[in-house]
């Protein structure tokens, strides 16, 4: 059953044509993601398709009595009412049904209009909404309900704006970029609670594991045509990856039919009228697409990087806390040529003041941070580079420098820099006000990287960028030879370039893991196993303490502990003194250290339950 059809509709900005001629359907339960670059047009679709605004031509319909939720990027919010009022909107048909039931209990005068109200009440699951709403809302970490909107950030405000839609559940969700300002526990909550949902879903987002994870259709935009796939993110991939196939054969072999119908067509007299006139518009047909620009996007740069000494970035007993909110307590670290680590943590835990600390943005309470003389640190903050509108793109750049030099005494023009990271010649002269929030936080981007850093510490560089730049980026990080310390909640951007990760804990522990956030997902998953698996062995054992004797297995089990552990003790004191050898061979470091953190938690567990079965001899 079709929900919402898009006919013909178009967009654009001033005289820059966004879209044109889109027309695309969505189904009822379908849950479908726009994805295109940066600046085509994707929050003005949703907006068009949300009845925000008018489409320049063509039209949207949609089925009758069907209700259309639309999450912005930046929500709306009532300053003055408390976070249940903001969630409880009176409009919103739920609401009215629980106001009339209210107002049914009191008529006791029409008992019909009681039994019509409960039985809406029935139809509604409306019961329990307000136990729902505050559910909802606590896995967004929103816990204070009347605190009133006008002190909320900008991003509790995206999730109490969240909330509402997911309490009302209109026939139609359309969200862009769900994900932002949202921590990673509770991305992966809303991914359950969407792919459970039965509700429609358009999304614009940039999480590519949630895509993968919720949607069940892609909408793809490029070069000014939209092209639909079945199936989740990496069908897409798939998909894309098979037609571009086609479209650069079929380019090559119009390339080559095209030079073939050119000295044809040169050939011709001009006064001759028996040229053959289908062959003419054949030939124009075969210069269109042999002209067709199928130029890959690569973000490239040869950085100068300054060559690190041994000293590079310390942590010295450090402490921060706001009020009797611990952040760090006492951390210790020292950073390592080439590591590259990721922070992991929920919102306010302090990922971002461990960043301004190293920036000396923020002062540590205790400890001292130390920086080597040899590193340059580019930072890339949430807070974005600050740029004045009036501003052209170019000058951004020229105010830096007008020429960076490269390696091997080589440079590049400002013009040819952007360029790389993707802005065409016609952009560069573009003002900055007109430019998409993810074009202006891959320009900032550049700004950080033109300083040619051997560090880079990055906080939540994926938000606002789109898909495509994302996977330009990465590609251009894989190759970093300097540090990177990455906060980002993209999970597909942290997989593929960090090796380490700093776990914020509860009260200012930081926890290292060696491994990205998918090793990480699946070490929490043993880790619950092995409590399981401790909590039955600790059963049976205080059963068999009851009888006071141990069983045939748990002698046999005793046996074999006297003979494994002595084993990995030696081991452990090996792998110490390989440790200590090792100096810059990173990925040996790495390996090793794996292997010894393996070691240790496997002795610990062993002496553990040589202790338990001892008590029993």
């Amino acid at each position: 059953m079709n929900y919402l059809s898009a006919e013909n509709l178009k967009r654009s900005y001033g005289e820059r044509v966004l879209f044109q001629d889109i027309t695309f359907g969505i189904d009822r339960g379908q849950k479908v993601a726009l994805v295109a670059k940066n600046g085509t047009g994707k929050t003005s679709m949703l907006r068009i398709l949300a009845g925000l605004e008018p489409s320049e031509e063509g039209n949207v319909v949609t089925r009758n009595n069907i209700s259309i939720g639309y999450l912005q990027q930046e929500p709306l919010l009532n300053p003055k009412h408390t976070v249940m009022d903001s969630v409880f909107d009176p409009t919103n048909a739920i609401m009215q049904v629980v106001r009339e039931y209210e107002l049914a209990m009191l008529d006791e005068a029409d008992p019909e209009r009681m039994q019509r109200s409960f039985d809406a009440m029935d139809r509604n699951n409306a019961w329990d909404i307000e136990a729902q709403a505050k559910e909802i809302l606590t896995s967004l970490n929103i816990t204070d309900f009347d605190q009133s909107v006008s002190t909320l950030s900008g991003g509790q405000v995206k999730r109490v704006a969240m909330a509402k839609m997911l309490i009302e559940q209109p026939d139609v969700m359309i969200l862009d970029e769900p994900t932002n300002h949202l921590d990673i526990e509770m991305i992966e909550w809303l991914e359950g609670f969407l792919s459970a949902s039965e509700r429609t879903i358009l999304m614009v987002t940039h999480d590519r594991i949630f895509l993968d994870k919720v949607c069940d259709t892609i909408l793809e935009m490029d070069n000014g045509q939209l092209y639909k796939h079945k199936g989740n993110y990496s069908t897409y991939l798939n998909n894309r990856a098979t037609r571009m196939e086609v479209e650069h054969a079929n380019v090559d072999k119009a390339q080559n039919l095209y030079r073939k119908e050119l000295d044809w067509m040169r050939r011709q007299p001009k006064a001759r009228t028996t040229k053959s006139k289908s062959r003419q518009d054949a030939f124009y047909e075969t210069e269109a697409v042999a002209k067709t620009n199928l130029k890959q996007d690569q973000l490239t740069m040869e950085v100068n990087m300054q060559r690190m000494g041994s000293k590079i970035l310390e942590f010295h007993r450090v402490r921060k806390a706001y009020g009797e909110r611990l952040l760090l307590d006492g951390f210790d670290y020292k950073f390592r040529r080439g590591e590259r680590i990721g922070i992991v943590g929920a919102n306010g835990c302090g990922k971002s003041t461990l960043l301004k600390m190293i920036m000396s943005q923020v002062e540590p309470d205790g400890g001292k941070i130390v920086i080597g003389d040899t590193v340059k640190i580019g930072y890339y903050g949430q807070d974005g580079l600050e740029m004045k509108d009036g501003k052209r793109v170019i000058e951004v750049i020229t105010d830096i420098a007008d020429h960076i030099p490269l390696k091997k005494g080589k440079s590049i023009s400002a013009a040819q820099l952007l360029e790389r990271f993707l802005f065409p010649r016609h952009q560069h002269y573009q003002y900055l006000e007109k430019l998409s929030g993810g074009e202006k936080k891959r320009l900032y981007l550049l700004t950080v990287l033109m300083a040619n850093p051997n560090f880079l510490i990055l906080d939540e560089p994926t938000n606002d960028l789109d898909i495509l730049s994302l996977n330009v980026l990465e590609d251009f990080l894989m190759e970093f030879e300097g540090c990177l310390l990455i906060v980002t909640h993209d999970r597909h951007f942290m997989n593929k370039l960090v090796d380490q990760l700093f776990i914020f804990e509860r009260n200012g522990h930081i926890r290292g893991f060696v491994g990205n956030y998918d090793q990480y997902r699946f070490a929490l998953e043993d880790e619950k196993k092995e409590k399981t698996a401790a909590k039955k062995t600790q059963k049976e054992t205080e059963s068999l303490a009851a009888k006071g004797k141990m069983g045939f297995n748990e002698k046999r089990e005793f046996g074999l502990l006297e003979v494994e552990i002595p084993k990995l003790e030696k081991r452990k004191i090996e792998l110490t003194e390989e440790l200590d050898t090792v100096v810059d061979d990173h990925e040996k470091i790495m390996a090793i250290s794996a292997e010894f953190q393996r070691v240790s938690d496997e002795l610990e567990g062993k002496e553990l339950r040589w202790l338990e079965l001892s008590e029993l001899e």
